[in-house]
């Protein structure tokens, strides 16, 4: 893995190319749940993509000038508090351990930074993500200019910081993609756990149960989002979130569950049903959604489009649906009509993938640029970059839909790194196949 230092020394010299400056990039703030009880904690991960330090209240600020720094605000030691809270490197113990140049308490940045900004070029922050970051840039600016008759000059350019680290963000190195691979390992393990438990007159809540308790048991810190566990109908609202829920004999149960490993995330979707067993009409549908995602995966290699994987899903799909008699032909006409007026949309409403890295929908342009002003092309992919590749078919109740296939939902999820002659399924550990879910679930 490169390390923060080199990640440092890299945006760096991007700003560099843009004449110089100070980046700003502070982590995320604690936040209240309610009355004496915080939030658990994560930190920015843009903040940690930098410095790999995991306490609140800490500032990133990058120099590039005649003399490049890198610069670290954290707080204080405090024995009173680490007593109630844990440990604090302070800035000292904080600047040698994690490589800066500098480091100050968290209290000086006031002071600081508009000596740092003074006759700065540029400004590189998150312009507009914070209001707080917002007015602190807006107070650190006034000071400056406050010194304009001692010839002093605030940064008279400003460059939105995460655009620059978006694309460093978006190709993992060997190091990324080990942690990744592990992480999708154990959401893997989690989906066989539940599995092999599910039986008719479990609760949703059960099975999340179960999830969590493989997450954290592996090592996992935090679940990656929350976790959506849904039976029957259930599995045909798209966020769902696991709730109470009884599983019933011959319904489906659609699992959306990933783990965050050391600041990675996973993401990976199964659908299995609730008694073992799938009916005629439920493994219909499943095996229509998995060969969609096999078409979808075929697509996924470098120098193909970001959307090419989601268009080759649509097209498996949407035949499904006409053979299937989901959509009537008679009224939508042939494969290429339901395709272009979107009736398939009725049963098939998302996109079949987004990228995948330190945040569940992690960042990244989905568009190349156009440098004759005309309409953006979708992203050519590259080897390093990790989608996921998820098509689905959500059946609710309406006039014409056949009643067999009534309040099915399925998704099927993977997590794809892109490789240099195609792309490797980190998640395949999960099955998938109906054959290798009913033997899993098999109840002896």
């Amino acid at each position: 893995m490169k390390s923060y230092a080199d990640r440092r020394a890299s945006l760096i010299t991007q700003m560099q190319a843009r004449g110089g400056g100070i980046a700003i990039i502070p982590t995320a703030p604690e936040v209240m749940r309610n009355r004496d009880a915080d939030y658990p904690y994560r930190h920015d991960s843009y903040f940690y993509y930098l410095s790999g330090f995991t306490e609140p209240e800490a500032v990133i600020v990058l120099v590039a000038g005649e003399k490049n720094q890198a610069i670290l605000f954290c707080r204080e030691k405090n024995l009173e508090r680490e007593i109630w809270d844990g440990f604090r490197y302070g800035p000292e113990t904080a600047r040698t351990s994690f490589g800066f140049d500098a480091a100050y308490p968290i209290e000086a940045l006031d002071t600081e930074l508009p000596k740092l900004m003074a006759n700065a070029p540029a400004l590189f922050y998150a312009l507009g993500s914070s209001d707080k970051l917002d007015a602190q840039v807006q107070r650190w600016l006034q000071s400056v200019r406050a010194q304009a008759r001692a010839g002093i000059t605030p940064p008279t350019a400003a460059y939105d910081v995460h655009v620059l680290l978006d694309e460093m963000r978006l190709t993992k190195d060997a190091g990324e993609i080990d942690i990744m691979q592990r992480s999708a390992d154990i959401a893997a393990a989690a989906h066989r756990r539940a599995m092999r438990i599910a039986r008719p007159g479990l609760r949703e809540y059960h099975l999340e149960a179960e999830i969590l308790h493989e997450f954290r048991n592996s090592g996992s810190q935090f679940p990656a989002y929350g976790s959506i566990v849904a039976t029957g109908a259930n599995a045909c609202v798209l966020h769902y979130r696991a709730s109470d829920a009884e599983l019933k004999d011959g319904d489906l149960v659609l699992i959306d569950a990933g783990c965050e490993l050391d600041s990675y995330a996973s993401d990976i979707t199964r659908a299995f049903p609730a008694n073992g067993k799938f009916s005629g009409p439920q493994k219909e549908l499943y095996e229509i959604v998995l060969a969609s995602q096999y078409a979808a995966i075929a697509e996924t290699r470098p120098g193909k489009r970001f959307m090419d994987g989601h268009d080759a899903a649509v097209r498996v799909l949407a035949q499904g649906m006409l053979d299937t008699g989901l959509l009537d032909a008679n009224k939508v006409g042939t494969l290429s009509d339901v395709i272009e007026n979107r009736a398939y949309s009725q049963f098939y409403m998302h996109r079949t993938g987004h990228w995948l890295g330190m945040d569940v929908h992690d960042v990244g342009d989905y568009r190349d640029a156009s440098p004759d002003g005309a309409e953006r092309p979708w992203r050519t992919l590259q080897a390093g970059m990790v989608v996921t590749v998820e098509p689905g078919i959500y059946v609710r109740p309406a006039e014409g839909v056949p009643e067999q296939y009534w309040n099915i939902g399925i998704r099927i999820e993977d997590d794809a790194l892109l490789t240099a002659d195609g792309c490797h399924i980190l998640s395949a550990a999960a099955p998938k196949t109906v054959a290798d879910i009913e033997a899993l679930m098999k109840h002896e």
